[in-house]
């Protein structure tokens, strides 16, 4: 089993003092709307890897490219956009810890800002996620996004509706959870949700400590502080 400790939109300053976690996690996954500082802060603390998608109140990480020699943008060098040493996984799909994941971040398109999609440009990224999945022959264990699927735990305003072109995505890549923020929950306690045959949709806003068996579909809450 990997010990994954989820966080996404709300800091909470004690999991940064190890205060809140049982045990020590093997693997970090941000799901959007957090300082990267924040997220650098939690892999020095537990000395483990990130694996994270940006959020719509996140920089637009677009256009940046790691080469052997560093961070590069339009060519040119640049700094690491985002947390340091993290693996940004909007778009595409990437090992960590012994779990594949795979990522689409944003929001829908609601305003001008940055990292939002229209439901064709979400449903364009997701097909190329869908065949690069493909391409590896191995399903992913974790589907990270910043937004949840339509109707499966989204609001109902137009700034937190989910995307509808993740079902298709489910129902072929068959992960065990697809983790999300971006849904407060104002006091409530979200409830996790069937999506698809074999996937279960886990609002991680605030922080979830979940244990999963890389390849098979057991899983296990830990852990989790629900948001403010």
């Amino acid at each position: 089993m990997v010990s994954v400790l989820a966080v996404a939109d709300e800091v909470v300053d004690s999991l940064v003092l190890g205060i809140g976690v049982q045990g020590r996690p093997d693997l970090i996954v941000a799901a959007g709307d957090l300082p990267f500082e924040y997220v650098d802060g939690l892999m020095a603390t537990y000395d483990v890897p990130a694996v994270y998608v940006p959020g719509n109140h996140d920089p637009d990480l677009r256009g940046y490219r790691q080469s052997r020699t560093g961070w590069l943008r339009a060519g040119l060098p640049a700094a690491d956009p985002g947390p340091l040493g993290a693996l940004n996984a909007d778009g595409r799909t990437v090992e960590a810890a012994g779990l594949r994941i795979s990522g689409l971040g944003g929001s829908i398109r609601y305003n001008d800002g940055p990292n939002q999609y229209t439901e064709p440009q979400q449903r364009w990224r997701s097909w190329r996620v869908r065949v690069g999945a493909h391409l590896t022959r191995r399903r992913p264990d974790i589907f990270l996004t910043h937004s949840p699927a339509q109707g499966v735990g989204d609001g109902d305003d137009p700034a937190h509706r989910g995307f509808a072109c993740f079902h298709p995505l489910v129902d072929d890549l068959e992960p065990t959870l697809l983790v999300h923020g971006h849904v407060h929950p104002y006091g409530g306690h979200p409830t996790d949700k069937a999506i698809g045959t074999h996937t279960t949709s886990v609002n991680v806003v605030g922080y979830c400590q979940f244990d999963i068996d890389p390849g098979h579909r057991d899983f296990t809450i830990v852990r989790r502080r629900y948001g403010a």
